[in-house]
């Protein structure tokens, strides 16, 4: 099989899957959005700290990062797993890893060009005098968009329902019991992503969390999520199907 790392095929054909779909769509809406809020917030109460840490984390970091990594990785291996086009690449001389590795360049793509960037706009247009809080969410959006990916593209393989259940996972378990349960802290993507804006800008968004826990367990389930992915993809058989 071929030692390359990314297949640049692999990486076309992934940014059609993506676009091609109307999950494209929904990628350029989230990121307007968000930088809509951020105007619209700074026009009613100026450049307010507060008010500007809690748009940020509150629908940049806890909404439009997770959908931007679920809608941009459901959409590059699930159809194709659906559909049974995923053959044509299975019997392809190429590593697994290589068709893993190669989808989530296109899906981290997305993360920075819709979620990363956006944040960083957005930050800047709320409290344009504090670059560094817009640097911090620029970081943390980024490292919990790899994490999201990860995570997502596993479930893709994983289960036929990957949207479903990963919107369930951002409502349940980052959303609503993050919000209950202070123990969440330890096993959430976008707690650690609060880690790294407090450490980054100077601000409090989360509580009693290392900065140091927060970034190698985002590393663990960036690299994990991506070798469990591309494990499980060898169990398919050349149909398709396990």
């Amino acid at each position: 099989m071929s030692g390359q790392v990314l297949s640049p095929t692999i990486v076309r054909l992934g940014v059609r899957s993506v676009f091609g779909r109307w999950r494209g769509a929904l990628l350029f809406v989230l990121p307007l959005s968000l930088i809509g809020l951020a105007v619209l917030v700074r026009a009613l109460v100026g450049a307010d700290p507060g008010a500007a840490e809690n748009t940020l984390y509150a629908f940049g970091l806890a909404v439009t990062v997770p959908l931007v990594a679920l809608l941009a990785t459901s959409g590059l291996l699930a159809p194709e797993i659906d559909d049974g086009s995923i053959s044509y690449l299975l019997a392809k001389p190429i590593s697994r890893y290589t068709i893993v590795a190669s989808k989530l360049a296109v899906a981290a793509a997305c993360v920075v060009v819709f979620a990363a960037v956006p944040l960083l706009v957005a930050g800047l247009v709320l409290l344009g005098s504090e670059p560094s809080l817009a640097l911090g969410f620029l970081v943390a959006g980024l490292v919990a968009g790899l994490a999201y990916c990860s995570l997502f593209a596993l479930l893709s393989v994983l289960t036929r329902h990957a949207i479903v259940i990963g919107l369930i996972y951002l409502l349940g378990w980052e959303g609503l019991l993050g919000g209950l349960l202070d123990g969440v802290r330890w096993l959430s993507i976008t707690r650690w992503a609060g880690e790294i804006v407090d450490t980054i800008a100077g601000v409090h968004l989360v509580d009693d969390l290392s900065i140091w826990y927060a970034v190698v367990a985002s590393v663990v389930v960036i690299a994990l999520g991506a070798w469990l992915t591309g494990r499980r993809l060898r169990a398919f058989n050349l149909t398709g199907d396990e």
